[in-house]
């Protein structure tokens, strides 16, 4: 069973389904009936055309649910309307599902949410982690936000910064997490810079690029972590680079500075850096308190505690960390880090512990429990 097959052929599927006249909740429950169908069928008699049999079956599944409901009328309309079995039609709907979920009628969070959650294949588990809370929390918002748009009808597309805020969360989770959706999230990212003249757009496009450059060098061939400082430079994707760079000088040029502009600055000095030890940190501590500024994000303060430390010592890295809340994710295993460099190897070691049982992904925990055990062992 081609898992990614089906993963990729969901937004359009659903996007057929909805432009229809299904409402959107029933549309993604029909969806995900077919998905399993798929699972329980395709391996013994695969289809020719995985999205049309997809399509036929989701619409099936549709009207079957719609069949339960007192409208008897509009089931007869929508089983007249049902598509002719064959080849679905070759349009990429993704990025207009996009917005579509970006409705209105919904907070950003929300549609936000949403959108993870029904487009970006997402799971409720990670959209929580990506939001900071719990994952009961975020399974209630995206319920809420179902039962808000279930009924209303689509022709009110929303805004730049919400579709935005969605494609960088999907990135981040292609990046760095279970479900490969970067070059995907890049993908929409650059047709919608070719669509829209919006000096964020690029930012985020130069973001993704600059830091999709640096992927193959960001894991050993064990699977483990490779911090920045320690990887092989050699292996960056430089013509990515180039890109980014190009495109955020010309964003920045435009004087209408946003935080997508001000991360891809930080990741553009270190991709400048031709070795760790010759970063750029001063001007990177600079960008962070622009970004502090933009976003009161106490992630990126935290961020901007490590630079801190590389530019003025891990002293001041510490002092700037004690001003934020401990309970951040990875505030422990930046206190590890600062704690080593200053020296305290003691302390250090046993942070780091403490920060891999809090750590979101096992390649984290593998990664904090081995420099746990090397500090250890060198005292």
């Amino acid at each position: 069973m081609n898992e990614a097959l089906l993963r990729s052929l969901t937004p359009s599927v659903l996007a057929i389904l909805v432009r229809r006249g299904a409402d959107f909740a029933a549309a993604e429950d029909a969806v995900q009936d077919a998905l399993v169908e798929a699972i329980r069928a395709w391996p013994a008699d695969p289809p020719r055309d995985a999205k049309g049999w997809l399509v036929t079956v989701a619409w099936r599944k549709f009207l079957d649910a719609t069949r339960a409901d007192a409208a008897r009328r509009r089931r007869e309309d929508l089983v007249e309307e049902e598509p002719a079995p064959g080849p679905a039609p070759a349009v990429d709907d993704t990025l207009q599902l996009y917005f579509l979920c970006a409705h209105p009628s919904l907070t950003p969070s929300s549609a936000v949410a949403l959108t993870l959650r029904a487009v970006g294949g997402l799971t409720t588990r990670q959209i929580a982690q990506a939001y900071l809370v719990p994952e009961a929390t975020m399974a209630q918002r995206i319920s809420r936000a179902k039962r808000t748009v279930s009924g209303v009808r689509f022709d009110q597309p929303g805004d730049v910064a919400t579709v935005l805020r969605v494609l960088y969360l999907v990135f981040n989770e292609g990046y760095s997490g279970d479900v490969d959706l970067a070059a995907e999230a890049i993908r929409l990212t650059r047709q919608l810079a070719a669509a829209i003249d919006h000096p964020e757009v690029a930012g985020l496009l130069a973001l993704m690029l600059l830091h999709h450059a640096r992927r193959a060098a960001r894991t050993a061939p064990d699977g483990s972590l490779v911090p920045l400082a320690e990887q092989d430079r050699g292996r960056w994707d430089t013509e990515s680079i180039a890109e980014g760079v190009e495109i955020l000088q010309a964003a920045l040029a435009r004087d209408r500075l946003g935080e997508f502009q001000a991360q891809a600055a930080i990741a553009a000095l270190h991709a400048d850096a031709p070795t760790a030890e010759e970063t750029d940190w001063v001007q990177i501590v600079e960008w962070y308190d622009e970004l502090a500024r933009l976003t009161d994000s106490p992630v990126v303060r935290l961020n901007r505690a490590v630079a801190v430390g590389e530019a003025d010592g891990p002293r001041a890295g510490l002092a700037a960390l004690a001003a934020l809340d401990d309970s951040l994710p990875r505030h422990t295993a930046v206190a590890a880090y600062l704690h080593e460099r200053d020296g305290d190897l003691a302390t250090a070691a046993r942070l780091y512990a403490e920060a891999a049982r809090k750590a979101p992904n096992l390649a984290e925990r593998d990664h904090l429990t081995r420099q746990a055990a090397r500090l250890n062992a060198s005292r």
